[in-house]
Parts: C-alpha cells; sequence; structure tokens
C-alpha cells in the first residue's frame, strides 16, 4: 500500500475512534506560487534564487527550465518522478519580464501556532471551530500530508507543543522517544525548527462529553500570529454589544449558549444533533456553529454556586447578510434543553446576543464611548431643560399665576373618579401575562437568558 493509501486508512481509524485530527495546509513546493516573491512559480528562463541562510526541503513535481539556481547553504530537493530541471536561454518567455529574479520565500514564516495553516480533517459543513482551537488541541492526532514537504516553526514562547500523534513522511510518530529522535536528525531539522519544543502523548479523550483543548496558555501567541495581518489589531464587529467567547481572538456577533451537564451527556451526539436537527432547518442556512468543551470562567462558577469547572460552549454566529438567526437559534436550544434536557444529560443552560446590527458601514463610530458621550449630552440637556422648567414655576407662584397645595391640604377625589394610571413597569407583576426581563449578563453587556430544566421555565439572569 502506498502513502497516500496508508495516510486514508490512518485517517479512517481516526474516525473509528472519534479522534480528532488536524491537517497542515502550507507546502514548501517547488511548483506553489505562493512561495515565490512574484506569486508564480519561474517561467523559462528565470534566474532561480533560494535564501542562502535558510535549511529547507522542497519537493519538485514538474518540469522546469531555468537560466541559473541559486541554492541554499543546507537543504534537500524531492524530485518527484518524472520531474527535473532543465537549461534553458534567459528571458525565454517575454510575457514573463527579464531582468528579474524569481526569489523563493522566506521558508520560516510557517508558525505551528498560526490558525490559518491548519484545517480540521473531519469538518462538516455548518461547523467552525474557535481560535485557539484551530490548533491542534492536547488531544488531537496531527497530519502532514505526505504529498508536499513542508517547514513549521515551533514557538516562539508558548513552551512545549503537545499533542496525540504526528504523521510526517509516511510514519506516525505516538511516542516521544520516536519523534525526538526524528526532530534529532537532519530530515526533523530540515521540517522543523524554532525555540519550542513538540512532544506526543498518546492517550486519546476518554470522556463522553469531551475535552478542554489545552490551548489557554498559547492563545496569546495563537491570536498574535492570527493578527499579524492586520497589524496586530481586531477589526470592528458590525453589531453593537458584540461577543467574545472563550478561546475567540476577536469580537463576533451572534449567540452563546453555555451549558453545565451531568455524566450521560455526549458532546459528538449533542454536535450531531445541532446539525441535523437544527441547522438543517431552513432557517438556519446561514449559521456555523463551534462546540466545545471550555473552562468555565472563576467569577461565573463562584457567583452561580456550580462545583464544574468547565461547561459547553455552544458559539453561533451568522454567515450571511442575515441578522437575528443566531438570537433564535439559540432560544430554540435553550426550548429544547427545557423539553430535553434530562435526556441530553444538559443540566441548565445560559444563553448570551449581542446587539443590535451596525447598519451602513463600520462600527466604529458607534461604539462604547461614542454611545457613552451622546449619553452624556443628552442627559445635560435635559438637566437644563429641568432646571428651566423650575426656574419658570418659582416665577409663575411669585406672581400669583401658579399654586400648589402640600399633600395633606389636596381636596378629596370625587366619588368615582380614576386616581390615575396603571403603569406597567411597577405593576408587571399583577399581570398573568407578564413576562420576566432580561438582565445583562455579567460577561457582556448584551442581553442574557438563564435556563434550567429542572424547573422547567426560563429566568432572567441577574
Amino acid at each position: 500500500m502506498g502513502a497516500p493509501g496508508r495516510a486514508l486508512l490512518w485517517l479512517q481509524l481516526c474516525a473509528l475512534t472519534r479522534a480528532a485530527y488536524k491537517v497542515w495546509v502550507p507546502s514548501t513546493n517547488f511548483d506553489d506560487a505562493t512561495n515565490w516573491s512574484q506569486n508564480r512559480t519561474p517561467c523559462a528562463g528565470a534566474a532561480v534564487e533560494f535564501p542562502a541562510d535558510k535549511m529547507v526541503s522542497i519537493l519538485v513535481r514538474e518540469g522546469h527550465s531555468i537560466s541559473d539556481m541559486l541554492l541554499p547553504l543546507d537543504g534537500e530537493f524531492v524530485v518527484a518522478s518524472g520531474a527535473g530541471f532543465g537549461a534553458a536561454a534567459a528571458g525565454s518567455r517575454p510575457d514573463c519580464g527579464t531582468g528579474a529574479r524569481a526569489r523563493f520565500r522566506d521558508p520560516d514564516r510557517f508558525l505551528w501556532l498560526d490558525p490559518r495553516l491548519w484545517r480540521p480533517g473531519d469538518a462538516a459543513r455548518g461547523l467552525f471551530s474557535v481560535d485557539a482551537e484551530r490548533v491542534p488541541c492536547r488531544h488531537d492526532d496531527v497530519v502532514f500530508p505526505a504529498d508536499a514537504s513542508f517547514r513549521v516553526g515551533l514557538g516562539p514562547g508558548a513552551g512545549t507543543v503537545r499533542v496525540r500523534s504526528v504523521q510526517a513522511l509516511g510514519q506516525t510518530f505516538a511516542r516521544d522517544e520516536e519523534l525526538a529522535a526524528f526532530l534529532a536528525s537532519r530530515a526533523g531539522r530540515l521540517r522543523f525548527h524554532g525555540p519550542g519544543a513538540l512532544s506526543v502523548d498518546p492517550e486519546a479523550c476518554a470522556d463522553p462529553s469531551g475535552c478542554v483543548c489545552g490551548n489557554a496558555e498559547a492563545q496569546a501567541w495563537i491570536c498574535a500570529a492570527l493578527l499579524q495581518p492586520l497589524g496586530g489589531g481586531c477589526p470592528q464587529a458590525a453589531c453593537l454589544e458584540p461577543l467574545r467567547p472563550e478561546g475567540q481572538c476577536c469580537d463576533l456577533c451572534g449567540a452563546v449558549v453555555s451549558l453545565t451537564h451531568g455524566p450521560a451527556f455526549d458532546l459528538q451526539q449533542y454536535r450531531a444533533r445541532l446539525l441535523h436537527a437544527f441547522l438543517a432547518l431552513p432557517q438556519y442556512q446561514g449559521l456555523q456553529v463551534a462546540v466545545s468543551k471550555v473552562p468555565r470562567p472563576p467569577g461565573l462558577r463562584e457567583a452561580s454556586g456550580a462545583k464544574a469547572d468547565t461547561e459547553i460552549q455552544v458559539v453561533l454566529v451568522e454567515a450571511g447578510p442575515e441578522t437575528g438567526g443566531a438570537g433564535r437559534l439559540a432560544r430554540a436550544l435553550l426550548a429544547d434543553i427545557a423539553e430535553h434536557g434530562e435526556t441530553l444529560g444538559v443540566l441548565s443552560a445560559t444563553a448570551r446576543e449581542s446587539g443590535a446590527p451596525v447598519w451602513g458601514g463600520s462600527a466604529a463610530g458607534l461604539n462604547a464611548p461614542a454611545r457613552a458621550g451622546l449619553a452624556g449630552g443628552l442627559a445635560a440637556a435635559g438637566l437644563l431643560m429641568l432646571m428651566a422648567l423650575l426656574a419658570g414655576a418659582l416665577l409663575l407662584r411669585r406672581e400669583g399665576r401658579l399654586r400648589w397645595r402640600r399633600r395633606d391640604e389636596a381636596a378629596p377625589a370625587r366619588a368615582g373618579a380614576p386616581l390615575g394610571f396603571h403603569n406597567p413597569v411597577f405593576y408587571a407583576g399583577d399581570s398573568a401575562e407578564a413576562l420576566p426581563i432580561p438582565k445583562s449578563d455579567q460577561r457582556s453587556s448584551s442581553r442574557s437568558y438563564f435556563l434550567n430544566p429542572l424547573f422547567g421555565e426560563a429566568e432572567a439572569e441577574a
């Protein structure tokens, strides 16, 4: 069986054992246009230059005609069957220009902790992962495709990276001794570099309710790598009062449902339930969901009296221009848990929603400081108006045009006359149909709801 066949069989076994795996995306292939300074492979007759001070392994899968080549001081070319290099006169193709060398880009630019460089091996439509979980987690299997060359930077400051196993060059490393020997070899040094360390532990996640990813300590580095193309800052969210779920680098618009669970809860089954019973419905086609076990914030744990130090986080985001679907789905999940929570193994649930969308452009002009300034201006205007009214009342009283009585001097009301008006703010408790008013969650200024299926009703979270 060839290397691709072995890789496919290995991935199928991972799926059967419920192990998640992450696949490395970029390559150092000669034929990959993104590896070259002009974003195209060298033309016929081009002069080719590699960084002299970099170690690199390069896979060549096609034939190329070049005029000359400057090689790195330490590296290797892996030439596939039928591929190779031939000589050609400089500038053989006028459409490629003359005089400019084709320079291979820095092979050390690819970092392990960059979420953009990984893809889940078991991705399903409608599912996504928060940023910290896009990088391989503690119990994940890591795959470097056998049909590509690669180079990975470990570090810079996250300490030891731990995963369940690493597959590279057609071999699977599930023991630290074997992996350490590979990393110390020439083949390993050509492909892995940097101050960090890589370790494997074959222990799988045995908890049906899932396991925490384990990338919390590295999240600062993960976010720095993710946001580096944006200058290190997050883009402005397109809604008021956005949310930032656990493990996410930037704010987003949507809803977050947090579940506390018992021993009967199964993360895989609940994720499948979300996909088939909810996201498959037409009204939720524009939504994406991320479901994982995350650490429960200590402040929230103390406030709620919960003993569990973890919870299940369900993140709902709008994938299209439509808005409001995430909030509707969050409330539908609360209703589903109220009805089936005991069967699902869910003990309680809370939901948070982001605020209204910002129409007509960026929310930069409607952020919190701007709203605070607007509120302050309105309050000042109201105070000035109140002072003017009081001054006018005093002037009218002095001129005898306005009189008032003390409360104990007030004339008795006529029999049958109304005593005032009904204020629903103060008398909502008198109505059998009155609904609780949602209050802001401690973790967000957005709307928040609480559901305890043990009591079978939704309450506003204090």
